[in-house]
């Protein structure tokens, strides 16, 4: 396994942030680099254990999906539901369209 690399730069953590689009100030460009260099520093450590004898884990304690039985219930009135709705199409909710599509 690759070495991990020396503590992040100010110029990374600025070229990230430029990639993520985010627009940060000096004072944020200071404490992200250190907040960053602190996880590495943690990975680092992480790195360092023995972990040949410890197998992958996923989840801290053992998992157990719980179902249940899927059981019928009365619902609501659509008629009702849809006489309060601000707009009906096809006895459907008609909701605004999105992301500048023409009507």
């Amino acid at each position: 396994m690759a070495a991990m690399p020396p503590r992040i730069s100010k110029d990374e953590v600025a070229h990230v942030a430029r990639l993520a689009r985010l627009s940060i100030s000096d004072d944020e460009l200071e404490r992200f680099t250190r907040q960053l260099g602190a996880v590495l520093d943690h990975a680092r450590d992480v790195e360092s254990l023995d972990t040949a004898g410890v197998p992958p884990t996923a989840h801290p304690l053992p998992i157990r999906n719980v179902f249940r039985e899927d059981e019928l219930v009365p619902s609501l009135d659509r008629d009702e539901v849809l006489s309060q709705a601000p707009a009906v199409e096809d006895h459907k909710f008609r909701v605004p369209r999105i992301l500048g599509e023409a009507p």
